[in-house]
């Protein structure tokens, strides 16, 4: 089993859960979070004063799967994530991790039957 945590642009969520859903990946968390990387921000001007945002709005999504999901997985997300074909400074992270356990919590089913 593993954990699969994607940072994504907030544009591409649903071009990316509809990707994940035909690759049958139908269960996943996703949370708003900020951050900055090589995007390194951008400026606006506010109320006629300039300042610089650091940190970008960005989505993250928790797929927890098993092993022979994996790659479907991981290829569905940067198949609809990327812009382009080469893709761009922004586009996103994805990390794999691996995953002791889950439990549902409902019938105390555990391991990959309860993924």
């Amino acid at each position: 089993m593993k954990m699969i945590e994607a940072i994504i642009q907030p544009s591409k969520l649903e071009a990316i859960k509809t990707a994940l859903s035909e690759v049958d990946v139908i269960r996943l968390t996703i949370g708003d979070v900020q951050g900055f990387g090589q995007q390194k921000g951008h400026t606006e001007v506010y109320h006629g004063h300039e300042y610089t945002v650091n940190l970008l709005r960005k989505v993250m999504l928790r797929i927890a799967v098993n092993d022979e999901y994996v790659e479907p997985t991981i290829d569905a997300i940067i198949k609809a994530g990327r812009s382009g074909e080469e893709g761009k400074i922004g586009d996103g992270k994805i990390f794999v991790m691996p995953l002791e356990n889950c439990v549902r919590i409902r019938t105390g089913e555990r391991g990959t039957a309860a993924i």
